[in-house]
């Protein structure tokens, strides 16, 4: 069942469950942030539109900078602004901003440890027909292993303007991961988000959890998806007890949740749309293998390139979709069954 505590959408389940872009979720956050806080101010490299950051543009054009396809300069400028003080929000694609200027975030933000907020939209491979190119399925490892480096990754666009008001107020840098493609909404203005906590999204109704999956950003509703049906599998019988948790703060992560997870569950399955290595399951990997190590199997895209397609038909062809999912628990249960 849905956690009762948290104040989730009742309509997750139903066909017509509202939808939005998670970058859209971005973009009215940083207009609420920016009417809180006269210092906040927002850069862009020349997709103001397509990382919504056109609704800060129209609101606050005083305090908005057009930087154009100079990614570098994007940062660096930022950095300047924020040693004077100010607040700065920076988009652009996130295969352009982090993955063309990361030396320059590293170096001028991070390092000097500047409150410079990384928004970097169309991440994943659900970007579709841009292609290989412009599927950023790397940036939560560029990311998170960069010090001084907070990262975020919402599920949906009310956990993303959230996510934005919270970085607004941290005084240090972050990255905040946003996909393109609408997603269903998962969460309500009621639900709870802080940075550094992880929250359990799907529970048995009775008795303890056989799995647990943690999952974050989009696929976090088809973990849920997954995890009702193998609950209450269509042929009937005999149904996998399953807890999902949102990982939303890739960094700071919560090792207290992800432990109590694990050692529930003796058996974790982590599901992303990025590449597995070194992204959020590796993440959960390092956290369980200091702490509570488990048999864990990892959702994502195992080592390749992204391609041309449809979002929904590219990750189930990288297997990341429902079934796959399913497949996993099956599987990370076995594997646990075998050692017990």
């Amino acid at each position: 069942m849905l956690n009762p505590n948290l104040k989730l959408n009742p309509k997750i389940f139903n066909a017509d469950v509202e939808q939005a872009p998670i970058r859209k979720g971005f973009g009215e956050g940083l207009v609420k942030a920016g009417e809180a806080d006269s210092n906040i101010v927002a850069l862009c490299a020349d997709l103001t539109e397509s990382t919504q950051m056109i609704f800060f543009k129209e609101k606050f054009p005083e305090r908005f900078v057009e930087v154009g396809v100079a990614e570098q300069n994007l940062a660096t400028v930022a950095s300047g602004m924020a040693t004077m003080g100010k607040i700065p929000f920076i988009s652009s694609y996130a295969m352009f901003s982090p993955g063309r200027n990361w030396e320059q975030i590293r170096t001028t933000i991070a390092y000097n440890d500047r409150p410079v907020k990384i928004a970097g939209s169309h991440a994943g491979i659900s970007v579709g027909p841009d292609g290989g190119t412009h599927q950023m399925l790397e940036d939560i490892a560029l990311m998170r292993v960069v010090p001084n480096m907070d990262v975020l990754s919402p599920c949906d666009s009310i956990e993303a303007k959230k996510a934005t008001l919270l970085l607004a107020k941290t005084g240090k840098p972050a990255y905040l991961r946003l996909a393109r493609e609408k997603t269903p909404i998962i969460t309500t203005e009621e639900t709870p988000f802080n940075i550094g906590k992880a929250e359990t999204y799907w529970m048995p109704d009775v008795g303890l959890a056989q799995v647990g999956i943690i999952a974050t950003g989009g696929l976090l509703y088809r973990a849920i998806l997954a995890a009702k049906e193998l609950e209450n599998p269509p042929a009937g019988g005999e149904g996998i007890k399953i807890k999902v948790m949102n990982l939303s703060s890739i960094k700071p992560i919560d090792v207290e949740a992800i432990v109590a997870l694990a050692k529930e569950t003796r058996a974790i399955v982590t599901v992303e749309e990025h590449q597995v290595a070194g992204g959020m399951g590796s993440a959960v990997a390092e956290v369980l293998a200091q702490n509570y190590p488990v048999p864990i199997e990892f959702i994502g895209v195992q080592d390749n390139f992204g391609q041309s397609g449809a979002p929904d038909e590219l990750i189930e062809h990288y297997g990341m979709g429902k079934d796959s999912i399913k497949e996993a628990v099956k599987k990370v249960l076995a594997r646990k069954n075998s050692i017990i």
